[in-house]
């Protein structure tokens, strides 16, 4: 899970879960006001009702009756017993509901002098009255239907309340951290892009205040540091590279001086035509690596127009004449705009390199010294498919097939270092176009050169 989503689900939970015991709280406190107040008001009912029986003398059972039904303050449902100290009944109302009673909640209520509890619907007051001549004992049950309407009302927009503001956060918690996270996206994106063709490529910072400006600031210094660091080790390589040339080449003329000599020995002839041989491939690597470095130094420009036809019939022809036993079969599929994209903008030299070692290396390693080139376009690409027959890489072997020195296991036999298509590949990158291989069937090896119009 990344960060952001991380993030986003963490303030949302934190949110659902707070305002979810918030509105159980505040539901818990409202229900035990509710009941409070409607025992106030039981409380309240039944002590009048004693007093009017006791204390006012005019008063007698049907017309407390009439009081109790006409009384302004009457209850839902409301029932009301009086019983006096021998726990006989004195007084009822007249209505139907009923009071589930025992002389053990009288006899509690003598000891205790009230309580206070639910019987299904009915919520019951007992009081216990006592007077200096006698005790008396008032149970009163009712219904609190507006107190429960209001409570199922509050229940029913705490809960609808809940889901909407949990829903509503939950969008606006992913839009707000999404446009807070898009600075460390750009900068995510920028990092996933450099590489070791465009170092110098750095990461914007607005201010030293945001945190990911911080981190980019340092971040720019630290590549500041590799770049420093990588173009040295690039010079040197390039430098060693030129300054091992000068000795070789003179120790390759002075060997085939020798070996031209006719005083020579054919004894000694063949044994410094091998020393030849190893020099000849200790130059080529040198070659390579100075390419290569040149390359990374980014030393030269691509604005010129260059055909890829013109630039592939010189790469054959130099091919030709250092192996002339090399078969190079060239095609070429028409397309309404073939001639626009042969033009390709970049450096004649490099894209001349990058074709030649492709050829002589599908040459190499063929079985039977043949290559095929074929051009073709597909949408805003021109495509150079160069294919060979022979043995071909596995798939552990493709993955690794363009790291320099790589060599797989059908080189076995064949001279080489494994840096060629390691430069076709820098090559290429440089003038934005790809090398894709594959294997379309037995024995075949097709390398796809796609350049991005």
């Amino acid at each position: 899970m990344t960060l952001k989503n991380r993030i986003s689900l963490l303030v949302s939970l934190l949110f659902t879960i707070l305002y979810g015991l918030a509105s159980t709280l505040i539901f818990i406190l409202y229900s035990n006001f509710r009941k409070d107040e409607f025992r106030d008001r039981l409380e309240i009912k039944a002590l009048s009702n004693i007093k009017l029986l006791v204390n006012v003398k005019e008063v007698d059972n049907q017309l407390l009756k009439m009081i109790d039904q006409n009384s302004i303050n009457k209850l839902y449902d409301e029932k009301t017993l009086v019983f006096d100290s021998k726990y006989h009944l004195i007084y009822s109302s007249i209505d139907d509901a009923k009071i589930k009673w025992s002389i053990e909640d009288l006899k509690y209520l003598k000891k205790n002098k009230t309580f206070f509890k639910q019987q299904g619907n009915y919520e019951v007051y007992g009081v216990f009255y006592d007077t200096k001549d006698r005790d008396f004992y008032a149970l009163i049950s009712a219904t609190d239907n507006f107190g429960q309407r209001r409570l199922l009302f509050l229940r029913y927009t705490l809960v609808a309340s809940y889901i909407f503001f949990t829903c509503l956060c939950w969008v606006i918690t992913s839009i707000a951290v999404k446009k807070l996270m898009n600075p460390l996206n750009t900068f995510h994106q920028k990092i996933k892009n450099i590489n070791e063709n465009n170092l110098d490529m750095r990461v914007e910072s607005k201010s030293n205040k945001n945190e990911i400006d911080l981190i980019a600031n340092e971040f720019n210094f630290m590549m500041d540091r590799i770049e420093i660091s990588y173009q040295k080790q690039k010079e040197f390589t390039a430098h060693a590279s030129h300054e091992l040339r000068t000795p070789l080449s003179r120790i390759t003329s002075q060997i085939e001086n020798v070996i031209a000599d006719t005083k020579t020995s054919d004894e000694k002839r063949s044994f410094l035509t091998n020393i030849l041989s190893d020099v000849n491939q200790l130059t080529e690597l040198i070659n390579s690596l100075l390419i290569l470095s040149k390359i990374d130094n980014k030393n030269h420009e691509n604005n010129e127009i260059h055909r890829m036809d013109e630039i592939l019939f010189s790469a054959i022809e130099n091919l030709n004449k250092s192996f002339p036993e090399f078969l190079i079969l060239f095609e070429i599929e028409e397309s309404e705009n073939l001639d626009t994209a042969l033009e390709i903008k970049g450096n004649k030299n490099l894209l001349e390199i990058a074709i030649s070692n492709v050829l002589k290396n599908a040459c190499v390693y063929s079985d039977n010294k043949q290559a095929k080139v074929i051009i073709s376009t597909q949408e805003d690409s021109l495509i150079i498919s160069i294919s060979n027959t022979g043995d071909t890489l596995n798939k552990e072997e493709q993955k690794i097939l363009f790291e320099p020195f790589m060599r797989g296991q059908n080189s076995k036999g064949t001279s080489g270092f494994g840096l060629g298509l390691r430069i076709v590949q820098r090559i290429l990158t440089l003038h934005n176009a790809t090398i894709t291989y594959s294997v379309p069937k037995i024995n075949t090896n097709l390398f796809h050169l796609f350049f991005h119009l």
